[in-house]
Protein backbone atom coordinates (compact mmCIF):
# COMPACT_ATOMS: atom_id res chain seq x y z
CA UNK A 1 0.00 0.00 0.00
CA UNK A 2 1.71 3.48 -0.87
CA UNK A 3 1.37 6.30 1.73
CA UNK A 4 -1.27 8.06 -0.19
CA UNK A 5 -3.50 4.68 -0.58
CA UNK A 6 -6.40 4.78 2.06
CA UNK A 7 -8.49 1.79 3.05
CA UNK A 8 -11.86 1.18 1.47
CA UNK A 9 -14.93 1.33 3.96
CA UNK A 10 -13.96 -0.56 7.44
CA UNK A 11 -17.10 -2.78 6.57
CA UNK A 12 -15.11 -4.13 3.65
CA UNK A 13 -11.85 -4.31 5.35
CA UNK A 14 -12.85 -6.47 7.79
CA UNK A 15 -16.38 -7.52 7.28
CA UNK A 16 -17.21 -6.58 10.94
CA UNK A 17 -20.69 -4.38 11.40
CA UNK A 18 -20.79 -0.45 11.70
CA UNK A 19 -17.98 1.42 12.39
CA UNK A 20 -17.16 3.37 15.78
CA UNK A 21 -16.63 6.66 14.56
CA UNK A 22 -16.69 10.22 16.35
CA UNK A 23 -20.34 11.12 15.80
CA UNK A 24 -21.25 7.19 18.03
CA UNK A 25 -18.59 8.23 21.01
CA UNK A 26 -20.48 11.69 20.74
CA UNK A 27 -23.96 10.28 20.90
CA UNK A 28 -23.16 7.74 23.84
CA UNK A 29 -21.36 10.35 25.63
CA UNK A 30 -24.06 12.79 25.55
CA UNK A 31 -26.22 9.84 26.26
CA UNK A 32 -23.74 9.34 29.69
CA UNK A 33 -23.94 13.29 30.48
CA UNK A 34 -27.57 13.53 30.22
CA UNK A 35 -28.31 10.37 32.52
CA UNK A 36 -25.40 11.69 35.38
CA UNK A 37 -27.17 14.94 35.25
CA UNK A 38 -30.79 13.42 35.73
CA UNK A 39 -29.78 11.02 38.14
CA UNK A 40 -27.45 14.12 40.00
CA UNK A 41 -30.59 16.46 39.72
CA UNK A 42 -28.56 19.12 37.90
CA UNK A 43 -30.56 22.11 37.29
CA UNK A 44 -30.73 22.79 32.90
CA UNK A 45 -27.24 24.86 32.88
CA UNK A 46 -24.96 22.38 34.97
CA UNK A 47 -26.60 19.49 33.33
CA UNK A 48 -26.20 20.88 29.84
CA UNK A 49 -22.00 21.45 31.21
CA UNK A 50 -22.35 17.85 32.09
CA UNK A 51 -23.41 17.10 28.61
CA UNK A 52 -20.99 19.17 26.70
CA UNK A 53 -17.69 17.58 29.18
CA UNK A 54 -18.90 14.15 28.71
CA UNK A 55 -19.28 14.64 24.76
CA UNK A 56 -15.54 16.66 25.12
CA UNK A 57 -14.11 13.77 27.17
CA UNK A 58 -15.56 11.39 25.36
CA UNK A 59 -14.96 12.28 21.39
CA UNK A 60 -11.59 14.43 23.07
CA UNK A 61 -9.94 11.22 23.84
CA UNK A 62 -9.46 9.72 19.91
CA UNK A 63 -7.12 12.54 19.01
CA UNK A 64 -4.93 9.98 20.70
CA UNK A 65 -5.25 7.64 17.61
CA UNK A 66 -2.75 10.46 16.24
CA UNK A 67 -0.11 10.30 18.69
CA UNK A 68 0.11 6.38 18.45
CA UNK A 69 0.29 6.62 14.32
CA UNK A 70 3.03 8.97 14.48
CA UNK A 71 4.73 6.85 17.14
CA UNK A 72 4.16 3.56 15.23
CA UNK A 73 5.42 5.45 11.79
CA UNK A 74 7.52 8.35 13.25
CA UNK A 75 5.70 10.00 10.59
CA UNK A 76 2.96 12.65 11.58
CA UNK A 77 0.93 11.68 7.78
CA UNK A 78 -2.44 11.72 9.83
CA UNK A 79 -1.81 15.18 11.16
CA UNK A 80 -0.95 16.39 7.49
CA UNK A 81 -3.73 14.41 5.73
CA UNK A 82 -6.61 15.39 8.01
CA UNK A 83 -4.92 19.60 8.03
CA UNK A 84 -5.06 19.29 4.09
CA UNK A 85 -8.34 17.89 4.07
CA UNK A 86 -10.44 18.96 7.40
CA UNK A 87 -13.42 17.75 5.72
CA UNK A 88 -12.46 14.12 6.00
CA UNK A 89 -12.37 14.52 9.96
CA UNK A 90 -16.32 14.86 9.57
CA UNK A 91 -17.14 12.88 6.21
CA UNK A 92 -14.11 10.33 5.68
CA UNK A 93 -13.18 9.17 9.16
CA UNK A 94 -12.27 5.69 7.58
CA UNK A 95 -9.74 7.54 5.45
CA UNK A 96 -7.57 9.22 7.96
CA UNK A 97 -5.56 5.96 9.02
CA UNK A 98 -3.47 3.90 7.51
CA UNK A 99 -3.66 -0.36 7.92
CA UNK A 100 -0.50 -0.12 9.93
CA UNK A 101 -0.34 2.97 11.64
CA UNK A 102 -3.07 1.97 14.38
CA UNK A 103 -3.60 -0.98 15.78
CA UNK A 104 -7.27 -2.00 17.93
CA UNK A 105 -4.79 -2.73 20.57
CA UNK A 106 -2.36 0.06 20.34
CA UNK A 107 -5.07 2.31 20.27
CA UNK A 108 -7.27 0.66 23.74
CA UNK A 109 -3.80 0.88 25.58
CA UNK A 110 -3.45 4.65 24.83
CA UNK A 111 -6.95 5.19 25.44
CA UNK A 112 -6.20 3.95 28.91
CA UNK A 113 -2.73 5.22 29.45
CA UNK A 114 -4.49 8.63 29.52
CA UNK A 115 -7.66 8.25 30.56
CA UNK A 116 -6.23 6.77 34.13
CA UNK A 117 -4.28 9.67 34.57
CA UNK A 118 -7.12 12.10 33.72
CA UNK A 119 -9.39 10.73 36.13
CA UNK A 120 -6.66 10.72 38.82
CA UNK A 121 -6.32 14.49 38.60
CA UNK A 122 -9.98 15.30 38.14
CA UNK A 123 -11.05 13.35 41.24
CA UNK A 124 -8.21 15.74 43.30
CA UNK A 125 -10.03 18.73 41.50
CA UNK A 126 -13.42 17.75 41.04
CA UNK A 127 -14.64 14.18 42.21
CA UNK A 128 -17.61 14.47 40.25
CA UNK A 129 -16.82 15.39 37.57
CA UNK A 130 -13.90 12.75 37.45
CA UNK A 131 -16.49 9.82 38.01
CA UNK A 132 -18.50 11.59 34.80
CA UNK A 133 -14.78 11.12 32.93
CA UNK A 134 -14.82 7.72 34.07
CA UNK A 135 -17.82 6.86 33.04
CA UNK A 136 -18.19 8.52 29.81
CA UNK A 137 -14.31 6.55 28.92
CA UNK A 138 -15.46 3.04 30.31
CA UNK A 139 -18.00 3.70 27.73
CA UNK A 140 -16.22 4.66 25.20
CA UNK A 141 -14.07 1.89 25.45
CA UNK A 142 -16.42 -0.92 26.08
CA UNK A 143 -17.76 0.26 22.59
CA UNK A 144 -15.11 0.33 20.53
CA UNK A 145 -14.45 -3.19 22.34
CA UNK A 146 -17.47 -4.31 20.98
CA UNK A 147 -16.68 -2.93 17.66
CA UNK A 148 -13.59 -4.82 18.18
CA UNK A 149 -14.94 -8.32 18.49
CA UNK A 150 -17.28 -7.92 15.95
CA UNK A 151 -14.45 -6.93 13.51
CA UNK A 152 -12.43 -10.07 14.59
CA UNK A 153 -15.34 -12.24 14.52
CA UNK A 154 -16.04 -10.88 10.80
CA UNK A 155 -12.85 -11.45 9.57
CA UNK A 156 -12.62 -15.22 10.73
CA UNK A 157 -10.40 -14.72 13.37
CA UNK A 158 -10.00 -15.90 16.64
CA UNK A 159 -10.81 -14.36 20.27
CA UNK A 160 -8.72 -16.57 22.34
Amino acid sequence: MSSEEHYSTPLERTGGGVPIYSKHHFLLSVAVGLAAGLYAGLDLLAGLGWVAFAAVVGVGIDFDHFLVAWYNTGDPRAIRYCLANPRAVFTDQASIFHEYELGKLDRLLSHVLIGGPLVAVLWVLAPALAALAAVTLWVHVVADLIQDIRDVRGSGGSLG
